[in-house]
């Protein structure tokens, strides 16, 4: 999947991959009408495993092994040659159902008269799924009033991080969505291998309680996406640019903000960065997710903790001295765009944005080189980073449509499932040849242009269920850069300090940390004075922290006793 651009830094970092600041999370609209049992903005939390009603795992063999073998999660394996696909489904479905499925759409949406969308359909035996594609953007906000009025078609996809944004999830869920679990349970091996072949864990974190309060009404309600592992984000470097300054790439936060310095020019029109508003508290050695450490004995969130504040003296050094474009605050810049204009030096991007780089300036023939940022720290503290803790997404599917609706949309779901080096994989990942993609010397699909905008860039198919084993894949070069690179980071990766259990806040927890968020904008582009950060801090508590540290601290004294 392409990284969403970056056209909307603030927005983003409020709605997209909440894992940086760790305030609470994104505030989405308000609940228009709640109902079922659970008490709305309560607050949850929930076991994701040891349960008997999950898919039984059955070990899918790789048509072919990868060429570096990492050490999965946080260090996956890769390919550095494409092997000639085989077919991972034997015997097709005969199916001709039809689905319609809402799923967010960064940039402009393609026609679904494409080609693509009739070979996909062929290729998986009949079933026809037709892409109801919302802005991506505001897609988290939005999703809440869909799902509630029950305007989202006959199932919505959504991204780990788009939960934050409903004021009570687990409501939502089972209000909401089809109950797989006697379905899925147990043996499906025979019918749907590959999904029989997603982790254990996958399926476990796809779990809610009806009844929060009752760990006998868990229940399977979501088709799990790919588990990744290691570094979801990264900072990255133009680094001809920084070669062409006599720059070398840093390796501190400290030789970060002297690069910084020497490669901005505000009256030319050149920036160091755009967004810099997730991720970069790790390098201050804060908490990702909700923001919760466990520190002397007891939860500490990011916003009381000193680190908190170098981090926002950082980010207000760097709009200060001009290193920032100014049009930031607007929410209104395609970072993308201009990283590969190198307008700016540096881009704050999804990890997928190193290979999208690749293939759009190999195809517009603009050049120009990237590599992430290593672990860095500030202070000459030890690194942190943060990584994936849990499943990338979830389709889930309308809790009206029919048990048989259901069956053959997990068959179009195990046929997306397919790993790299089939011939499934090959279609949903890169198209029709000829007219998406073309084999280079290599034997590597590379897109053209019609590719990158219809299958490369959008959120389609890929992501409809994950895939039984996640490789990294691309380019020979950046495939091997990008194993070095998680080698290099694999030990700092910071711990999860609720693994096994999912943990929703209280809504007016959640409240809170939209408003914290909003005023960390306000001083880090200069509407406010850093001085005003204790007051934010009391207010936060007041307005909801405290009622979240009490449930936080509920959940974890439950998961460690």
């Amino acid at each position: 999947m392409a990284t969403p651009s970056d056209r909307s830094p603030l927005r983003r970092r409020s709605l997209f991959k909440v894992a940086g600041l760790g305030a609470a999370g994104a505030a989405g609209l308000p609940l228009v009408a709640a109902c079922g049992e659970i008490e709305s903005g309560s607050g949850t939390s929930q076991a994701t495993e040891g349960f008997d009603f999950l898919p039984t795992y059955k070990e899918w063999p790789l048509p072919v092994e990868p060429d570096l073998v990492g050490e999965p999660p946080n260090h996956p394996s890769g390919f550095t040659t494409y092997p000639e696909p085989v077919p991972a489904i034997e015997a097709l479905p005969s199916n001709s159902g039809t689905f319609e499925i809402t799923v967010p759409m960064w940039g402009e949406a393609p026609s679904q008269d494409d080609p693509y969308f009739a070979a996909v359909a062929e290729a998986c035996g009949g079933t026809t799924v037709n892409l109801r594609q919302a802005d991506g953007v505001t897609f988290a906000e939005t999703s809440v009033q869909w799902l509630n009025a029950n305007e989202f078609g006959d199932g919505i996809m959504l991204f780990s991080w788009m939960l934050f944004a409903h004021p009570n999830f687990q409501e939502t869920v089972v209000n909401s969505f089809y109950d797989l679990t006697d379905i899925v349970k147990g043996d499906i091996s025979e019918r749907w291998p590959l999904l029989a072949g997603l982790p254990t864990a996958s399926w476990g974190q796809s779990v809610w309680s009806t009844d929060p309060n009752d760990p006998e009404t868990a229940r399977v309600f979501g088709i799990p996406g790919s588990f990744s592992g290691g570094p979801g984000n990264a900072m990255f470097a133009r680094t001809d640019l920084l070669e062409a300054a006599g720059q070398a790439m840093p390796t501190t936060v400290e030789e970060l903000l002297e690069v910084a310095r020497a490669v901005s020019d505000d009256a030319n029109g050149r920036w160091a960065f755009a967004g810099t508003d997730y991720l970069t508290p790790q390098w201050f050695g804060l908490a990702s997710g909700d923001g919760w450490a466990y520190i002397d004995g007891k939860l500490v969130h990011n916003c009381e903790r000193p680190e908190y504040t170098e981090w926002l003296e950082f980010r207000r050094t760097l709009w200060d001295e001009k290193l920032v474009h100014p049009d930031t605050p607007t929410g209104t810049l395609d970072g993308q765009a201009l990283h590969k204009a190198g307008t700016i030096v540096f881009q704050l991007d999804g990890i997928s944005w190193w290979q999208g780089f690749i293939d759009q300036t190999t195809a517009e023939g603009t050049g120009g080189t990237i590599a992430p940022l290593g672990a860095l720290s500030a202070n000459g503290r030890e690194p942190l980073v943060h990584v994936n803790t849990g499943v990338d997404s979830w389709t889930f599917l309308n809790k009206d449509l029919s048990q048989e609706q259901v069956e053959e949309f997990l068959d179009f779901a195990n046929f997306c499932s397919a790993p790299y080096g089939t011939t499934e994989y090959e279609i949903l990942n890169y198209g029709v040849e000829g007219t998406h993609f073309t084999y280079g010397p290599d034997g590597t699909p590379v897109f053209n242009e019609t590719g990158t905008a219809v299958v490369q860039a959008p959120v389609n198919y890929k992501t409809m269920s994950g895939h039984v084993q996640q490789f990294l894949t691309g380019t020979p070069e950046m495939v091997q850069a990008r194993f070095e690179y998680n080698a290099s980071v694999k030990d700092f990766a910071e711990a999860n300090i609720f693994e096994g259990m999912r943990v929703e806040g209280p809504a007016d927890f959640k409240s809170a940390g939209q408003v914290l968020i909003d005023q960390q904008n306000d001083i880090a582009f200069g509407r406010a004075d850093l001085s005003s950060i204790p007051e934010m801090v009391e207010t936060w508590k007041a307005n909801g922290g405290e009622t979240g540290r009490e449930h936080y601290t509920a959940a974890y004294e439950k998961l460690h006793g």
